[in-house]
């Protein structure tokens, strides 16, 4: 009987690991590496960080006087989002510049501030739109709050100027001056302005 050996041969490969000067650089921490410290999301989140202020803001609103919806939980059904979580989401978009509900569902994935500001809740994008659209009077009304918060912290205050006979360059013509009426007009003018930009964004 004839047989038929077959041989086999090993190569050994040698790789070469790429980089190796990488040592006498800043070395980041291992992706699976388990990290003991910090414990708490608070500690990424610094005292004097704009998103704590907007929390205590919204937490010390009566949402429900102000005109938004939702506020109690249906007693069946599936639970929603409370509306002070979602207020407290579309704040931080207006302030960061972030107006796409898909943009602002993105970032409370990634983004430590909201991670913090929303106890890491994550609404989808429709959610977001779905409040804005129904809560459009209690947003308005929570931006006068805000408004008047700060005028009893005393960042708005009334200034008395005084000049002598000196001559100043100035416009005074009937569009640049303004009364009280006219003010007033100008601010709703605004509230509407401001009204439209979120309906868009949404």
């Amino acid at each position: 009987m004839q047989h038929t050996y077959f041989s086999i041969k090993i190569i050994n490969i040698q790789v070469n690991t790429v980089g190796t000067d990488m040592a006498n650089h800043i070395q980041g921490h291992g992706r699976h590496q388990v990290t003991l410290l910090p414990d708490a999301l608070d500690d990424f989140v610094t005292e004097d960080n704009p998103v704590r202020v907007v929390d205590i803001f919204v937490d010390g609103l009566q949402l429900d006087s102000l005109g938004f919806r939702r506020v109690d939980a249906k007693r069946t059904g599936r639970p929603g989002y409370h509306p002070a979580t979602l207020l407290k989401l579309y704040i931080y978009g207006y302030l960061n510049r972030i107006q796409s509900s898909r943009r602002l569902e993105k970032e409370a994935h990634r983004n430590v501030e909201l991670m913090w500001l929303l106890e890491r809740l994550t609404p989808d994008f429709k959610t977001i739109a779905d409040f804005r659209k129904d809560n459009g009077e209690g947003i308005r009304n929570a931006c006068r709050a805000f408004i008047g918060l700060c005028r009893q912290m005393q960042m708005f205050t009334d200034v008395v100027v005084a000049i002598d006979g000196s001559k100043f360059k100035a416009v005074n013509s009937k569009p640049n001056n303004f009364t009280s009426q006219k003010a007033k007009d100008h601010i709703e003018r605004v509230e509407q302005s401001y009204y439209f930009l979120f309906k868009q964004a949404g």
